[in-house]
């Protein structure tokens, strides 16, 4: 008899990015201190330019003083007129936009290496900027900005940025104004003594504004970083600067303002470890099924998949390396992901409704319609059942359910059939008539005995198969990435 060993293949590439540790030591500043430190060092040189909410940023750095020695220009173009003609015009007509920040770094950025690198060679420049709404009077706009630094780390190398939008929570035009300030503050802080440790830099920002703020997008980027901003964004939720967040097909942390902002959204909850052959159907039929009974613009309506925190956490600590693995299969197919913490499907329905979304559809599968369902029932018998079920359908959303096959029979379980509590079908009846419940159509019937569950263990046990549960690009990425433990050693005997 032999044994033969089958191995991974020699010299692959790890896809873990640089473990990032200690970020529990860091020491807490407060704000003065920061901006102190930052002006006392002489190597850090930049521009401050702030449209709306005042110049909360700079001031920090003049009241502490030595500001001279950080502080090349402070300025704030208040006027539209005025502030098109120094960073250009916008075609949207909006100046709280991530496009403003990024013309508003290459002006300034521009304008201090042509002057300035000459007589500074040994300077690190920066530029910071923000286009911020704080809360108006009649408390019709809630408070949100755009924040951005880029910042050199070498003098005369290349220069990164970091990219921020904030959600104001204070209730308060001059309280808004001051946590913008300090967040401002900490972005350049984290920028110079947290760049070595991506995971600090994230939470530092919220030093001295837990409660005050939710950071809700951040991008890091240029030539000294290498961190995947896709784990950036689960940093962000994982450690409480906001709720979600999201991220492009290309793994670029993205804002709903900036692509959403009155659109149509379907959103599919889920594992998607791995994405399956059943995954595909499901997200394909729904979204489809989705757009043609509402009669939806594809090219205003979105598809998003959600990856929740607690579904990440399945133990007390959260794999980060099984996070990236989902993320990395869900962009191949082409998914924007959200990343959130929401349990409830009634917190990110009031989420997008900030962003006046509408119509809104929830893929769920039909277990989880019941387990959704029975929970509420069994949880809720004291009279407040209506206003359990009105978190989701008082607001333009609509249910779509994805089949699944009976336990021990290949007969299906659907919307329709699914056993109700007997305390909630009168309920339930008025949601499938009125349309508000959906079976989804032409699904694959031949793929529902794909589980996720099951294609892992086959990965992670060396079997052979789980090819065909999956789709062709995901089982090319598992192996080529070597995802999910593939290939785990496998023995062989020969006979």
């Amino acid at each position: 008899m032999k044994v033969r060993k089958k191995k991974g293949r020699a010299g692959k590439r790890s896809f873990w990015p640089l473990q990032l540790e200690n970020h529990a030591m860091r020491q807490l500043l407060e704000t003065e201190q920061k901006a102190l430190e930052i002006n006392l060092e002489p190597s850090i040189y930049g521009t401050f330019a702030e449209i709306g909410a005042g110049q909360e940023v700079a001031r920090h750095f003049f009241q502490v003083g030595a500001a001279a020695g950080t502080i090349a220009k402070t300025m704030s173009a208040y006027d539209k007129v005025y502030s098109d003609q120094i960073y250009g015009a916008e075609p949207s007509g909006r100046y709280v936009t991530e496009n403003r920040i990024h013309r508003m770094l290459d002006h300034e950025y521009g304008l201090m290496v042509d002057r300035l690198s000459h007589d500074r060679p040994d300077t690190n420049f920066f530029v910071f900027a923000d286009t911020v709404a704080a809360i108006n009077y009649s408390r019709t706009i809630r408070g949100n900005g755009w924040l951005g630094l880029r910042f050199q780390l070498n003098p005369g190398k290349g220069s990164n940025d970091l990219l921020l939008h904030v959600r104001m929570l204070d209730n308060d035009n001059q309280l808004q104004q001051q946590a913008i300030g300090i967040l401002g503050v900490n972005m350049i802080y984290a920028a110079y003594r947290y760049h070595d440790t991506p995971e600090d830099m994230v939470i530092s920002l919220l030093d001295g504004l837990k409660g005050r703020v939710a950071v809700d997008m951040i991008v890091l980027e240029g030539p000294d970083f290498t961190v995947d901003n896709r784990l950036l964004s689960l940093w962000l939720v994982k450690h409480g600067l906001t709720d979600i967040t999201m991220f492009d097909p290309r793994g670029r942390s993205i804002h709903p303002s900036e692509f959403l902002y009155r659109k149509s959204v379907m959103v599919v909850r889920g594992s998607f470890r791995p994405a399956t052959l059943v995954n595909e159907d499901m997200l394909r039929t729904a979204y489809k099924q989705f757009r043609d009974s509402n009669q939806l613009d594809p090219a205003k309506s979105f598809l998003l998949t959600e990856l929740t925190l607690d579904n990440l956490q399945e133990s007390a600590k959260l794999n980060e390396r099984d996070f990236l693995h989902r993320a990395t299969l869900l962009n191949a197919l082409g998914q924007t992901v959200i990343i959130s913490n929401y349990k409830r499907y009634g917190d990110l329905i009031e989420y997008l409704s900030l962003y006046k979304v509408a119509p809104v559809g929830i893929v769920v599968g039909v277990n989880e319609l019941l387990e959704l369902i029975s929970r509420k029932y069994y949880h809720n018998q004291d009279g407040r059942l209506l206003e359990a079920f009105g978190e989701i359908f008082t607001r333009n959303v609509k249910i779509y359910v994805y089949p699944a096959q009976q336990e021990g029979s290949e007969d299906l379980m659907t919307a329709q059939n699914v056993p109700i509590p007997e305390g909630v079908k009168f309920l339930y009846k008025h949601l499938l008539d009125s349309g508000q419940i959906i079976d989804i159509e032409d699904f694959k019937a031949e793929n529902l005995h794909i589980y996720s569950r099951q294609v892992l263990e086959m990965i992670q046990g060396g079997e052979d198969g789980w090819e065909k549960m999956v789709p062709e690009q995901v089982a090319r990425l598992v192996k080529k990435e070597c995802l999910f433990g593939y290939p785990s050693e496998k023995i062989a005997f020969d006979y």
